[in-house]
């Protein structure tokens, strides 16, 4: 996993947790419900389909 800052963590946990609860298919097995939870458990399993550009 790459090395993220802890505000890219917080944007990449974000976005993902906006499209969880807008009806994105989830990209892991959870019995959670709460989308931030989701989005940190997918963040934590390198699951997430986001990436960072940097200059």
């Amino acid at each position: 996993m790459q090395s993220y800052t802890r505000y890219e963590r917080a944007r990449i946990i974000g976005a993902r947790a906006l499209q969880i609860s807008m009806g994105a298919p989830l990209l892991i097995k959870t019995s959670k419900i709460d989308p931030l939870e989701i989005a940190i458990e997918e963040f934590q399993q390198d699951m997430i389909p986001i990436t960072v550009k940097r200059k």
